[in-house]
């Protein structure tokens, strides 16, 4: 997938594995689990992320948001927060977030 290797996606899928990424893409159902897992229905902005401890994911899973060091969401360090698209905003991660197989 050459999306992978573009921007910062690349610079997240950059530090995955070899062996792991190809087997996140192998399995056509993998690769669907962890993008919506990076994804948040809303609009959760870099202020409402610190009234909150956990967020639910499209994926349907739980991600644990960190302020004890910066700000962190399942371990993923956030490096742009807010960051406005046309469909709505996203935060920036230094790492691919992987939900529980």
């Amino acid at each position: 997938m050459d999306a992978l290797r573009c921007g910062t996606a690349g610079v997240a899928f950059a530090q995955v594995p070899p062996a792991d990424l190809e087997a996140l893409l192998a399995a056509k159902e993998r690769p669907t689990a962890v993008l919506t897992y990076h994804v948040v229905a809303g609009e959760v902005t870099a202020e409402d992320a610190l009234k909150i401890n956990s967020a639910c994911t499209a994926q349907g899973g739980t991600l644990t948001i960190d302020r004890s060091d910066g700000v962190r969401v399942d371990g993923a360090r956030v490096i742009q927060a807010d960051v406005e698209t046309s469909n709505g905003v996203i935060h920036v991660i230094d790492t691919v977030m992987s939900p529980a197989s």
